[in-house]
């Protein structure tokens, strides 16, 4: 929406006059009539999720569990099992993009899901790039987004809205291992070679700080009797995409 200005017609080429001074051509805004506020979101960078994600992806693998944490060419997916879930999708190292949704607590309706829910729908994309739309279909595995944030290779933004979107909820920290190792513990703590003791604390950090470097002693060390191999490549796939 523009913001109020008085236009007058200037002949008949096509243009138009600002009150504050502008020239644009007529019936096409300016750059910064249609700007949007974007909102900067305090999270951690790609490269900060990397370690953690890559860990909890290592794992899972080793269980058996192949669905919920992975990274593929383009991709890093973290699903809780529950319907909750979060997706970093890469266009190129300073244009990535973090789609999901919490089912419990997003109140934002994006697309289908508005139409679906008789709801308002919340612009995500409104004052964001082009760019944020390169790849946000959440099929086949999911129905609805909703959240939709931008990382620049400085800051991750959002759009501007009052709605709660579910992201603080989703649990990305936790499965990233930001706060601890909680997570990382509970996915471990069966494995048939600890004999019913918690992996150590300090073989868990060594997981996460390899930052996807993950070779198959440090996975050993955290869960020893399952298989080791397909961790290890589900946990180095994380170094695939620059960032």
């Amino acid at each position: 929406m523009t913001d109020r200005r008085s236009v007058l017609l200037l002949g008949s080429a096509g243009i138009a006059y600002s009150m504050f001074g502008g020239l644009t051509a007529l019936g096409r805004e300016s750059d910064a009539e249609r700007a949007m506020p974007l909102v900067t979101v305090d999270f951690p960078s790609p490269a900060e999720l990397r370690g953690g994600w890559a860990a909890n992806a290592a794992v899972c693998f080793a269980r058996g569990w192949t669905r919920d944490v992975r990274a593929t060419a383009d991709e890093w997916l973290y699903h809780d099992g529950g319907g909750n879930w979060v997706a970093l999708r890469f266009k190129q190292r300073d244009q990535i993009i973090m789609i999901g949704q919490d089912h419990d607590y997003s109140e934002t309706y994006f697309r289908e899901s508005a139409e679906y829910f008789g709801k308002e729908e919340t612009d995500l994309l409104a004052g964001a790039p082009d760019w944020w739309s390169f790849n946000i279909d959440p099929l086949p595995h999911f129905d609805w987004i909703s959240f939709i944030y931008g990382w620049d290779g400085q800051t991750w933004q959002r759009a501007d809205y009052d709605e709660q979107d579910g992201f603080e909820r989703v649990g990305l920290r936790e499965a990233c291992s930001l706060d601890g190792n909680d997570e990382l513990t509970w996915l471990a703590s069966d494995a048939p070679g600890l004999n019913g003791h918690p992996p150590s604390p300090r073989a868990l950090q060594a997981l996460v700080d390899a930052d996807a470097n993950i070779t198959a002693p440090l996975l050993e060390a955290v869960v020893p009797g399952w298989d080791i191999e397909a961790g290890v490549a589900a946990g180095r796939r994380f170094l695939e995409m620059p960032i």
